[in-house]
């Protein structure tokens, strides 16, 4: 099921299937989302839950059973309930199922309401517990950009542009291992921009685990044209399109939590930003977008 939602200055589109934002447009109809050719990429941005990228060899610990997950686990092909529509707002939501038990084993419920006001596409993600124990999650957002947004413009030609002075480097993702490496050197971070280009791409996701900025804007300083991603519920973010094909995309992440490090254990409840939840809690995290320009 599609769902639109309206206001003066955007429209934004959802797929109840993995609650996804396939859409977003300005009043001229020019959209900022990738559109999913399975060429390079047939997802746009997919809801990352209970996992954030991999466990290693999709495997996780949790009191003591070892339960097969997938890479970002099981919301991206799950449909959710639809409910609280109006113009400018929907939430979508999904509980626990026999199929979800067998990878997780908590009794939860999980939504994601957006709201459109002035603008601003809001994204509320909430994690309920409903077991008797306390439960052990990762969660993230995985929204794709077009990139480049105009004609007769290139992916290098737009920048990151974080809100904050930044003096950081990105922990490097081992393609071989499959597993983070924070003992290797990444991509140095000095000052507020991050020029973009290809090569940045060729071992994976860019990722900063400790920034001063919650919000990073891919930006075309030329037209100032661009989209504003604030994620004030997130302690870390990352960046990826995919290496060495010309993607026309770049994904921004901001996550809670990440694939394993190299030297992390298989325990989910060992893992770096993992979250936690007692009995009967809920817990919610907000992502913004905004168009620029």
């Amino acid at each position: 099921m599609l769902i639109t939602l309206t206001d003066s200055k955007t429209t934004a589109v959802i797929d109840s299937t993995g609650a996804q934002l396939i859409s977003l447009k300005d009043p001229s109809g020019r959209e900022y989302i990738w559109q999913r050719d399975p060429k390079f990429w047939k997802k746009c941005s997919p809801l990352l839950f209970p996992v954030v990228g991999n466990c290693r060899n999709d495997r996780t610990i949790l009191e003591d059973r070892i339960y097969a997950i997938e890479k970002h686990g099981f919301c991206r092909e799950r449909d959710f309930d639809v409910s609280q529509k109006s113009p400018s707002k929907a939430v979508f939501s999904m509980d626990d199922t026999p199929d979800t038990r067998r990878a997780y084993p908590y009794t939860f419920c999980l939504s994601l309401t957006y709201e459109l006001k002035d603008g601003m596409l809001s994204m509320e993600y909430q994690v309920e517990n409903r077991d008797q124990r306390a439960m052990w999650y990762a969660i993230g957002a995985h929204p794709g950009f077009n990139c480049p947004m105009e004609d007769g413009f290139a992916f290098e030609d737009y920048q990151l542009v974080f809100e904050k002075e930044e003096d950081a480097v990105s922990i490097p993702y081992d393609l071989d291992q499959l597993h983070f490496s924070p003992s290797r050197q990444g991509i140095r971070l000095k000052g507020c921009t991050l020029s973009l280009n290809r090569e940045m791409f060729k071992n994976d996701a860019v990722f900063f685990d400790k920034l001063n900025s919650r919000m990073v804007s891919i930006l075309n300083p030329a037209t100032g044209r661009g989209v504003e991603v604030g994620f004030p519920g997130f302690e870390t973010v990352a960046f990826w399109t995919l290496y060495p094909e010309p993607a026309p995309y770049l994904c921004v992440e901001p996550w809670n939590g990440s694939g394993i490090y190299e030297n992390e254990d298989d325990q989910l409840s060992h893992r770096h930003h993992i979250q936690h939840l007692l009995p009967g809690d809920r817990r919610s995290y907000v992502m913004t977008i905004r168009i620029l320009g």
